[in-house]
C-alpha cells in the first residue's frame, strides 16, 4: 500500500505543487489567518453512499420529469412478466421482515397482484417509491426526447424449476445443486416458453423490451452482504443459510470473491439482461443496453492486481447505477427503495451517444485549434438541467494531430493500479455535477473532467482489463482510505483501490483551500484545464467558469495586465476586505477560432485571458488572505479581486503592505503588482 500512495503521489505530483504555491506564496499568508473565518468559495462537500438518506434528494426546480402526463418525443414499450418458483414465492407477497434477508418492508399482498405492484412501483410515482421512477430518469435524463410510454403486465407465472436451478448456472457455481443435477437452466427461455404458453401464442415482438420480474434477490445485491459481510469465513455459515443438502458445503463460489453462503449464491445474477430479482434496482441501468446500446464501464473492484474504476459513481453505465440512499450495501432491501433507487446521471459522452444533447450545447475545442486561437473561457451549468443562457451543457477538447493522438505514455496496470490502460482516447471533455434531480444522490458538486473514446467498445488492456470508453480524472487520486464493512468478529475491510466509491472525491473546485484542486495538467497532451469561478442563479442551479488552454500556443492576441489598488485603509477586524481592480490591457483575438476543425464561437470565448494571483504581506503580525488564485477578464475590461486582510495582537506592527501580483497564464511576462497600506 505504501508504494501504491507513492505512485499516486508522483503521477499528481505537477498539479499539487502549484496548489502548494499559490496557497503559501510567502511566509506572511497563512492559509487561514490569525482570527479570519471565512469559508472557501467553493468547498468540496463529499457525502458517503453509506449516509444517504431520501432527505438528501432534491428536485429539479420547476420541473417533475416523472409526471405521466408528459409524452416523450421517442416512446417505448415495456412488458413486465412476473414469475415466481416452486418453493420460492414473491418476497412481497411474505409477511413484513420474515424472509431469511430481512425483507420485505412493507405489508405483504396476494400473489396475483404482484406482477402489477412492481410495474407500478417502477412506473408511477407513489409514497413506496418516493415519487421517483425509471421512466422519470429517462425523461430528466433525456429533457423529454425519450421516456417509457406503454407497461403491459402478465403473469404471475410458475416456472418449471427452483430458482437454484437458474441461479447456480455461472461463476462455478453449477455443480453445487442440492440434487446433485448440473444447474445450466436458462431463466428467460423458461419464462417466455411458460408466458407464451398461458397466452397462446408468443406476444415478445410487440415491445421493445421485456422485464422478466422474478421472485426472489439479484445475486448482485445479496453476495457480499450475506456472505464474507455477515460471517467471519466461510466455515462460520450456519445450516440455514447452507445447500439444503447437509452432506454439501454451505458456501458457494460467487463472481467476485472466492466466497458466499450458498442461498447468496444460488440467486441469479443480472448479467446485462433485463431479468430482475425483487431487490434490484438497476433496471434504468439495463435499459440502457437494451434502448440505446450502451455498454458496461465496470470493473471488478476485488481482484488483484487491481485496476481502478473508470467512471465510478458519476454516469450510469459505472456504478453510478449503485447510486441512492443508504449505498451500495443495501441493494438487499425488498421493494428496492433503496441501494441503487437513484442511479447517477449520463456524462456528456453517453448522452451525445443518446442524443440527448448535441454539439450545439457544448464548447467544442481542439488541441490544435486551442495553440492557435489561444485559450478558451466559457460557463458551464449543471448537467441535471439545460443550459441557462449563455453557457453550455459542458466543453470538449478533441486530441487532433498525428497519430497517436492520445500522447500518453504507456504504463503497466500490473504495477500502477491507476493506470488507464491503452492511452487510446479521442477527447476530453468537462461537465458540472450538481446534487439535484437524480444527481441527488452521487457524492459532490464540482467539476467533472474525463477523458473519452470515439467508440464505445474495447478493453484497456494489461490484467483485470475492461470496457473503458470514459475516464474520470482524479482530483484527488490518493487511497480515500475508508472502510467498506466491519465482519462480525469487528475486523475492519477497507475499500480496495479499485472501489467505485475512490471516486468520490474526484471533482475539482474553483478557489483556495477548497479541499480539492482547480487545475489539471496533461502533459503528454499539451493541455491545461482550469476551474475558475461559479455562481448560482435565482433558482440554486450552479454554473462555473472554466477555462483550457494549449500548452503550445497563446494565440494571436495581445497580452497585458494591469493592477490598481484602492487607498489605504484601516483594519479594526478580521478577513477586512482590502479592494483591488485588475485590468486585462491586452487585445483579443481577431479570429473566430474555428481554425483547426475548431468549433465557431465567434469572439466571446477567446477574448479573455487568465490570470494567476499571488498576495504577500510586509508588516509584523499582519497576515492576507485570497480566495481565488485565479481571475478571468476579457480583454479591454477589468475586474474586482478582494484581498482579506488581518492583523495580529498589540504586538503586531502599526502598519502594513500588502501587495497583489498577477500574472498571465498565457504570457507569464505579463505580470502586475500593485501595493496598499494598511493601518491598525
Amino acid at each position: 500500500m505504501a508504494k501504491h500512495k507513492k505512485t499516486r503521489l508522483m503521477a499528481t505530483l505537477g498539479v499539487a505543487c502549484v496548489s502548494i504555491i499559490l496557497s503559501t506564496s510567502t511566509a506572511s499568508q497563512s492559509r487561514k489567518p490569525a482570527g479570519g473565518s471565512l469559508p472557501p468559495i467553493d468547498p468540496q462537500r463529499v457525502q458517503d453512499q453509506d449516509l444517504m438518506t431520501w432527505a438528501d434528494y432534491r428536485p429539479i426546480p420547476g420541473h417533475n420529469w416523472a409526471d405521466p402526463s408528459l409524452k416523450p418525443e421517442r416512446g417505448f414499450r415495456l412488458a413486465v412478466v412476473g414469475i415466481d418458483f416452486p418453493g420460492q414465492p414473491f418476497v412481497v407477497s411474505l409477511p413484513k421482515g420474515s424472509d431469511p434477508f430481512g425483507n420485505p418492508q412493507i405489508e405483504p399482498m396476494a400473489r396475483e397482484k404482484v406482477p402489477q405492484f412492481y410495474a407500478d412501483f417502477f412506473m408511477k410515482p407513489s409514497p413506496v417509491n418516493h415519487g421517483q421512477t425509471i421512466n422519470g430518469y429517462w425523461m430528466e435524463q433525456s429533457r423529454g426526447k425519450f421516456g417509457i410510454t406503454e407497461v403491459e403486465v402478465f403473469g404471475p407465472y410458475r416456472m418449471p424449476k427452483p430458482i437454484w436451478a437458474y441461479g447456480l448456472n455461472e461463476y462455478g457455481q453449477n455443480d453445487e445443486t442440492p440434487d446433485g443435477s448440473k444447474a445450466d437452466s436458462r431463466m428467460e427461455r423458461d419464462c417466455d416458453a411458460v408466458w407464451a404458453a398461458e397466452l397462446g401464442r408468443d406476444v415478445r415482438k410487440d415491445f421493445d423490451a421485456i422485464l422478466r420480474l422474478y421472485a426472489s434477490y439479484d445475486e448482485t445485491g445479496v453476495w457480499q452482504e450475506f456472505g464474507e459481510m455477515k460471517f467471519n469465513t466461510k466455515e462460520d455459515i450456519p445450516a440455514e443459510w447452507g445447500n439444503p443438502n447437509p452432506a454439501k458445503p454451505r458456501w458457494i463460489p460467487t463472481r467476485y470473491v472466492e466466497w458466499t453462503s450458498w442461498l447468496a449464491g444460488s440467486q441469479q445474477w443480472g448479467l446485462s439482461s433485463m431479468r430482475q430479482g425483487e431487490n434490484s434496482g438497476t433496471i434504468t441501468h439495463e435499459l440502457g443496453h437494451f434502448a440505446f446500446r450502451l455498454p458496461d464501464l465496470n470493473n471488478n473492484p476485488y481482484i488483484k492486481p487491481y485496476r481502478r474504476v473508470a467512471a465510478g459513481p458519476w454516469d450510469m453505465m459505472d456504478r453510478g447505477s449503485f447510486n441512492g440512499p443508504g449505498g451500495p450495501h443495501k441493494r438487499w432491501v425488498v421493494p428496492p427503495t433503496q441501494g441503487a433507487a437513484m442511479p447517477a446521471g449520463l456524462m456528456v459522452r453517453n448522452r451525445l451517444e443518446n442524443k440527448f444533447i448535441d454539439e450545439s450545447e457544448l464548447l467544442t475545442l481542439t488541441r490544435s485549434g486551442l495553440a492557435e486561437s489561444g485559450l478558451a473561457v466559457a460557463e458551464v451549468t449543471a448537467r441535471a438541467v439545460d443550459p441557462l443562457p449563455d453557457t453550455f451543457a459542458g466543453i470538449l477538447v478533441k486530441l487532433d494531430g498525428a497519430e497517436p493522438v492520445d500522447r500518453t505514455p504507456p504504463d503497466d496496470p500490473a504495477t500502477n493500479p491507476l493506470s488507464a490502460g491503452t492511452p487510446n482516447y479521442n477527447f476530453y471533455s468537462l461537465e458540472v455535477v450538481q446534487r439535484i434531480g437524480y444527481d441527488s444522490f452521487t457524492p459532490d458538486n464540482g467539476v467533472l473532467i474525463a477523458k473519452n473514446k470515439d467508440s464505445l467498445r474495447g478493453r484497456n488492456g494489461g490484467p483485470n482489463e475492461f470496457n473503458s470508453y470514459i475516464w474520470v480524472i482524479d482530483a484527488h487520486p490518493e487511497d480515500i482510505a475508508m472502510v467498506d464493512y466491519v465482519k462480525p468478529n469487528g475486523k475492519k475491510v477497507t475499500r480496495t483501490v479499485a472501489d467505485y466509491r475512490q471516486l468520490n472525491d474526484a471533482l475539482f473546485h474553483a478557489g483556495l483551500d477548497s479541499g480539492s484542486s482547480y487545475e489539471w495538467e496533461d502533459t503528454p497532451n499539451r493541455l491545461r484545464f482550469y476551474v475558475i469561478d461559479l455562481r448560482r442563479d435565482k433558482d440554486g442551479i450552479l454554473v462555473y467558469t472554466l477555462a483550457v488552454r494549449s500548452l503550445d500556443g497563446a494565440g494571436p492576441g495581445e497580452r497585458g495586465a494591469a493592477l490598481a489598488a484602492q487607498p489605504g485603509l484601516k483594519v479594526k477586524q478580521p478577513d477586512t476586505p482590502v479592494m483591488f481592480t485588475l485590468a486585462n490591457t491586452g487585445k483579443g483575438a481577431t479570429t473566430d477560432a474555428g481554425s483547426s476543425g475548431q468549433a465557431k464561437h465567434p469572439g466571446a470565448h477567446f477574448d479573455s485571458d487568465v490570470y494567476r494571483l499571488s498576495v504577500s504581506v510586509e508588516g509584523k503580525g499582519w497576515a492576507a488572505r485570497l480566495l481565488t488564485g485565479l481571475a478571468a477578464v476579457k480583454a479591454g475590461a477589468s475586474r474586482p479581486v478582494t484581498v482579506y486582510v488581518s492583523r495580529g495582537d498589540a504586538e503586531s506592527a502599526k502598519s502594513a503592505t500588502i501587495i497583489l501580483r498577477a500574472t498571465s497564464e498565457s504570457d507569464p511576462s505579463k505580470t502586475a503588482m500593485a501595493a496598499v497600506k494598511v493601518s491598525r
